[in-house]
């Protein structure tokens, strides 16, 4: 075992190793080596050693460098350093984490971190929260806990009851919601289409007088980040008129949420606070490896009513919070570990330093890229940036050169009738220097795509 994890620490580091003069996207060549992991299955026990040197060699090479500091796509952040060893750490442990009895130390630790997100994240104390895997069983998470509430106060218990003959519950969302909300709210049976739809400014923002009439059991949701500009909804004035029609308000900040971390971008999520549930990511901009998403609920009780179970054969209800009580799953790993670990290591001002830097090398980028003529669509104010390169067919044209090319990755996004590149900066290994290199790649491709 002891030589075996050596080994696995030293292709590790390799890896990591040589990640800033690699290109961030594999070749075609690595991929199509791939084939030679879909072999038959062997009919007999094979050298550990031999299995970790496959995956390697043939892995290794035909993978996206999310870890690298020029990987600007899907809202993706590295992992910090500290983060990557916690969590080989907690895989050595390979605890449970669903019950404090059998897991006393990672339940212990998911618990500190929680309670240091809604200081760092300006959350009321006392909120409940879960781990979960991403944005989307987050979202899930906290609405499965608005469901209980709006439906319990009409006298219907839908934990018990389902929602057949469940009085009808009005959800009401951004017209450029993001689509983990939808999956959220299909799971939860109320359907992706029976929705109302709340119209946008040219920023993605929601309509401060945009939010309907409301009667009877009602879950608004808003949005702090929209996932193409980074714009947010004017929270505070929608949670106010939300709240006077006896509606519960649900928050999805994925990776916005963040915003809060920080004295000067605070000012984006004014009101935020005052909503009834949030929905955000670690494996965004806390820089945790995947996956760790993360759902916070003020009426905790509504949440541990949507989402705890009992069994015989299962540690019984004691003084010390049981994290399945929380969350979709029972069987689930130490996701706070990495969380508790980041955060002691940051530290307030060092999540709030991260968060900001991300946000100087993205104003950067838009300003470089405009002089160089390009288009930037949306007003800069977090980490977003929306990239115009003449019409669609031009734009596509620039974002697969750019891709191809390796030194930086960003993505291809189509918004308010747009084609457009997005860049979306995440990374606590992007250093000035990344952005450097990756604008003069960019302002290279644009050159000789466009002629």
């Amino acid at each position: 075992m002891k030589q075996l994890l050596e080994q696995a620490a030293h292709r590790a580091t390799a890896y990591l190793d040589q990640l800033p003069t690699r290109r961030v996207a594999p070749t075609g060549e690595a991929i199509a080596a791939l084939a030679g992991l879909a072999i038959p299955l062997p009919e007999e026990p094979q050298p550990a050693e031999a299995t970790l040197r496959l995956l390697d060699e043939l892995g290794s090479p035909a993978t996206t460098a999310t870890a690298s500091g020029r990987y600007f796509g899907f809202v993706t952040g590295g992992s910090l350093p500290v983060t990557l060893a916690s969590n080989w750490l907690a895989t050595a442990w390979d605890q449970n984490s669903a019950h404090f009895g059998p897991a006393p130390a990672t339940a212990t630790l998911e618990q500190v971190a929680l309670g240091w997100l809604l200081e760092v994240l300006q959350l009321p104390a006392g909120s409940a929260a879960a781990f979960a895997t991403g944005a989307t069983m987050a979202n899930f998470s906290a609405l499965a806990a608005a469901r209980h509430a709006v439906l319990a106060r009409a006298g219907w218990d839908v934990e018990a009851d389902g929602l057949i003959g469940a009085p009808p519950v009005t959800v009401v969302l951004s017209e450029e919601v993001h689509p983990t909300v939808l999956k959220g709210l299909g799971l939860l049976g109320f359907g992706r289409k029976r929705v109302l739809r709340m119209p946008v400014d040219g920023q993605g923002r929601v309509l401060p007088d945009a939010l309907p009439r409301l009667d009877g059991p009602a879950i608004v949701c808003l949005q702090a980040g929209n996932v193409n500009t980074g714009a947010f909804d004017p929270v505070a004035e929608l949670i106010a008129a939300a709240h006077a029609q006896g509606a519960w308000v649900h928050v999805d900040g994925a990776f916005g949420l963040w915003a809060r971390a920080s004295d000067s971008l605070r000012t984006l999520t004014a009101g935020t606070e005052h909503a009834d549930s949030w929905a955000t990511d670690a494996h965004k901009w806390l820089n945790v490896p995947y996956d760790s998403g993360i759902a916070f609920v003020r009426e905790g009780a509504a949440l541990r009513a949507a989402m705890a179970v009992t069994a015989d054969y299962l540690p019984q209800e004691g003084p010390q919070r049981n994290p399945s009580d929380y969350t979709p799953e029972l069987s689930r790993r130490a996701r706070g570990v990495d969380v508790w670990a980041a955060l002691h290591t940051l530290g307030r001002r060092g999540v709030a330093a991260l968060v900001e830097q991300c946000c100087a090398h993205a104003r950067r980028f838009a300003r470089e890229l405009r002089e160089a003529g390009a288009e930037i669509l949306n007003d800069v104010v977090l980490n977003q940036v929306l990239v115009r390169f003449g019409d669609a067919d031009a734009t596509r044209r620039v974002v697969a050169a750019i891709q191809a090319e390796g030194t930086c990755w960003a993505g291809i996004t189509v918004w308010q009738g747009h084609t457009a590149m997005r860049i979306s900066v995440s990374s606590w290994a992007t250093t000035d220097e990344d952005v450097t290199r990756s604008l003069e790649a960019m302002r290279r491709v644009m050159r000789e795509v466009r002629g």
